[in-house]
């Protein structure tokens, strides 16, 4: 039986830092890290949301991390902006994405809601990530739903996001059940990091007529 190796405190601590230090939308000398069996806290200050949401999915790109805890606070640099230039800037933001035409902005205390809907998971994915830029932003809660503008069949759809799980060389393939319930995909089993388990996310996304993915996967590295 193969035995699993858990990084120590130590040396996880030592790889979010050098991970966070390498990102380049991140300041890391403003960040704090503390680990505690695998499941890390950032704390400090960062000057806007893309850059706490960035540090954030960089914690949980590692490889021994099993839970990520954001203790990070915004400090904007001007001061809080009114809801009405949020919502403005937010709206703009949208308008350039391509597939996003029905997303729209709500804003309360400088948070944005998204509302509407998109083709595909990765343009509420590109909404998503444009209204994390806006300026003055306190953060973004995504409504936005999937109406696919193509057929789904369950059969096809598991055969090739497990196809796609298998050409993945960032994902373990073997530990992934795949199965459909309606146009819902649903995931189980386990992945060795969050980095993991979000690729096999993607691959379940990216396939035609999926609306919803129930990811019960589990990260035990």
């Amino acid at each position: 039986m193969t035995q699993t190796l858990h990084p120590s405190t130590h040396l996880l601590k030592t790889q979010v830092v050098d991970e966070l230090t390498w990102t380049p939308e991140v300041n890391a000398d403003h960040i704090g890290v503390a680990v505690t069996d695998g499941a890390v806290t950032l704390s400090g200050e960062v000057t806007s949301y893309s850059e706490k949401a960035a540090a954030v999915r960089a914690a949980m790109r590692l490889r021994g991390v099993t839970a990520v805890a954001d203790d990070i606070v915004i400090q904007h640099p001007y001061g809080e902006r009114p809801d009405t230039e949020v919502a403005a800037d937010a709206a703009t933001a949208l308008t350039r994405i391509p597939g996003a035409g029905d997303v729209k902005a709500e804003v309360s205390n400088r948070w944005i809601t998204l509302t509407g809907h998109t083709t595909w998971h990765y343009q509420r994915q590109t909404a998503v990530r444009a209204a994390e830029a806006v300026r003055g932003v306190a953060g973004v809660t995504s409504l936005i739903t999937i109406f696919p503008d193509q057929a789904f069949s369950a059969a096809a759809a598991t055969a090739n996001i497990t196809a796609a799980l298998q050409r993945n060389a960032t994902v373990d393939a073997h530990n992934i059940h795949v199965s459909a319930d309606g146009s819902t995909i649903e995931l189980t089993g386990h992945v060795s990091s969050w980095a993991e388990l979000r690729q096999a996310t993607h691959a379940a996304y990216a396939t035609p007529g999926v609306t919803h993915v129930r990811n019960q996967l589990r990260v035990t590295p």
